[in-house]
């Protein structure tokens, strides 16, 4: 037995299973903080929580990713199975499997490959539900009295789609203005598409009978917003008929199949809305002379078959004539027949006294029922008349009430209206205080700047004005030359002659020491 044998060394730092854990996912997420991850989705797991987990592969790998649920409600692109995206996040373990994952806090689709995949897998689901079936589909009206307009208020579009409207056929247009691309433009549509459906028939708001949801051109990622599930199901839920006009003629988006018209451009789906107004002018000129024409064709018809029909029918004295002849022979049998009917009448009348007894009794109970009634007449007469007057008291009660109401109604208009007068005059002689404040400073300032240039102030400062015969003097050869002038002060004038002495020259007036004059 050798003395040390030869062993592995016992004094190696013993790990906890979580102190090893935690320091792998250290490591992990020191070495990779933030990463992108390209990769097919696969095996997507959406479980009551609310969070998402599914896989990333490739042809040799497999990571687990998980997105929370806070963050699962942001991703731009929900994960679907088999399609290929860039996905970031960070990477982290799990210490409860003891495996890594990649918490993935973003979703991007992996090239235009990736989001054609998509897109024809979630059109055959829509398809597959009968959301694009033409039995769906709503007729256009020929002739809408307002169209609703789902787009950008500040693109080409509008502006486009309204100038087509002028020259064919002006309707009122409302205008919903939504994003037409990035994350808000899918709910902002489906929420116009709704809102103009919500509105009702006979609200303040007119409803529209057609709605065109309309976007330029774009790419296949600035399209996307219309390719969006809750879009597509707001077109196809829609009670309104729906044009969908967005991106050019070659452009296909989802919101295509499910709408009830189809336009390739926002100015063709502005065509499709309306008809051309003198066109329709013209069909309607035209219908209305073929109708003319018809009616005419019909009357001449009519006129002449008339005419054919009266000319079988033969002259009307010759069908008159027998009848006439006829008449004539029994005229003459007539009368004696008549008096051989009233004799015999009359024979028998006077045979039958009882009978004319009974007449005069039958008139006389009519005579007394007659005088019966006039009697009760007065008393019917007075009911009526009664229930007239207080009928015409009850309307005359409630002439006054409702009088009353009207006059109490006009007092308070009248209390209203001072009060409202009131405060208008208040403002009034507020708005006149402010506005001749600063006109009266503008005049005062006028007038001091007057008085400083006119010669007032000169005349102030100590000079004087000569005037002569013919106008001011200013040199004094003119004033020698003048037989006489006047000279004017600040407070008047005086009469002077070129010949006279001169005056002794006032003293000057002593200046205060540390003054000095100004002149």
């Amino acid at each position: 037995m050798e003395l040390f044998e030869d062993t592995p060394a016992s004094n190696a730092h013993e790990f906890t299973v979580s102190e090893i854990s935690g320091a792998v996912k250290r490591v992990l997420e020191g070495e990779f903080g933030r990463v992108r991850v390209r990769g097919e989705i696969g095996r997507v797991s959406r479980p009551s929580s609310g969070h998402l987990y599914f896989d990333l592969k490739d042809d040799r790998a497999v990571i687990a990713a998980v997105t929370w649920k806070g963050q699962a409600a942001r991703l731009s692109t929900r994960p679907e199975e088999g399609i290929e995206v860039i996905a970031t996040g960070r990477l982290t373990t799990f210490p409860g499997q003891s495996k890594y994952q990649l918490i993935v806090e973003e979703i991007e689709p992996a090239g235009a490959g990736a989001l054609m995949m998509m897109l024809e897998k979630r059109r055959k689901a829509l398809a597959a539900e009968g959301l694009f079936d033409e039995s769906r589909k709503r007729p256009l009206p020929y002739l809408p009295r307002v169209i609703g307009v789902v787009t950008s208020p500040s693109g080409a579009v509008i502006r486009d789609i309204l100038h087509r409207l002028r020259d064919r056929f002006p309707t009122h247009v409302l205008i919903w203005p939504v994003a037409v691309q990035g994350e808000g433009c899918a709910p902002q549509v489906t929420a116009a598409i709704r809102g103009f459906n919500a509105l009702p028939s006979d609200g303040p708001l007119p409803r529209p009978d057609l709605i065109i949801v309309a976007r330029g051109g774009g790419s296949l990622e600035d399209l996307w917003g219309f390719n969006e599930e809750a879009v597509v199901r707001a077109a196809a839920d829609s009670l309104i008929p729906l044009i969908s006009a967005v991106g050019h003629e070659t452009d296909t988006t989802l919101i295509d199949f499910a709408s009830d018209r189809r336009a390739p451009t926002p100015t063709a789906a502005a065509e499709m809305a309306v008809p051309v107004r003198a066109e329709l002018a013209a069909r309607l000129t035209e219908i209305q002379a073929r109708m003319m024409r018809a009616a005419q064709t019909r009357n001449q018809r009519q006129r002449q078959r008339l005419s054919d029909l009266g000319r079988a029918l033969g002259r009307p004295q010759a069908l008159t004539a027998p009848a006439r002849q006829r008449f004539d022979l029994f005229a003459e049998r007539l009368e004696p027949a008549l008096r051989g009917f009233v004799r015999a009448r009359r024979d028998r009348l006077n045979a039958l006294p009882l009978s004319l007894s009974a007449l005069r009794a039958m008139l006389r109970n009519r005579r007394d029922a007659l005088q019966a009634q006039a009697q009760r007449l007065p008393l019917c007469l007075a009911r009526l008349g009664q229930r007239r007057s207080e009928r015409l008291t009850d309307l005359g009660s409630r002439l006054e009430r409702a009088r009353a109401r009207m006059l109490a109604d006009a007092a308070r208009q009248i209390v209203r209206d001072r009060g409202t007068l009131d405060r208008l005059a208040a403002r009034l002689s507020a708005a006149g205080g402010r506005l001749l404040a600063p006109r009266r400073d503008a005049l005062e300032r006028l007038d001091r700047l007057r008085q400083t240039l006119g010669y007032r102030e000169t005349l102030r400062r100590g000079f004087a004005v000569v005037h002569g015969p013919s106008g001011l003097l200013t040199h004094a050869a003119e004033a020698a030359q003048t037989p006489r002038f006047e000279i004017e002060f600040l407070d008047g004038r005086m009469a002077a002659r070129p010949d006279a002495p001169p005056a002794k020259p006032a003293r000057k007036p002593r200046e205060p020491k540390g003054q000095k004059s100004l002149f």
